[in-house]
């Protein structure tokens, strides 16, 4: 059973920092990609970061410069460092993962972790 438990978040003023972490746990076969995704109220999930299998990162243009994704291969786990928080970071935040399966990558979700920063 693929579990991703999230941890870090809460409650920061703007300029504040607050750092999440997923811990993945009961993949048979490894792990492709990592990452994180927020959804804030009324808009679409969207991508934040994420770590490719290969160790490329991707960063949405929004957090560029003031978060950073790292990820531990051997604990298969992913953090994300978020700086210079902003109103408009408040959000849920997702962990995800693709996990590798005998028929290919399955993609797979925590339970999401809830990041306000006031103003």
């Amino acid at each position: 059973q693929v579990q991703l438990v999230e941890s870090g978040g809460g409650l920061v003023q703007a300029g504040g920092s607050l750092r999440l972490s997923c811990a993945a746990s009961g993949s048979r076969f490894g792990i492709n990609a990592m990452g994180w995704y927020r959804q804030a109220p009324g808009k679409q999930r969207e991508l934040v970061a994420n770590i490719l299998g290969g160790g490329s990162t991707n960063y949405a243009d929004s957090v560029k410069g003031r978060f950073t994704l790292s990820r531990d291969y051997a604990k298969n786990m992913v953090y994300l460092q978020m700086s210079s928080l902003r109103p408009e970071d408040t959000a849920v935040y997702y962990c995800n993962a693709a996990i590798r399966t005998a028929r290919g990558d399955a993609n797979y979700w925590g339970q999401g972790t809830q990041v306000t920063v006031s103003s």
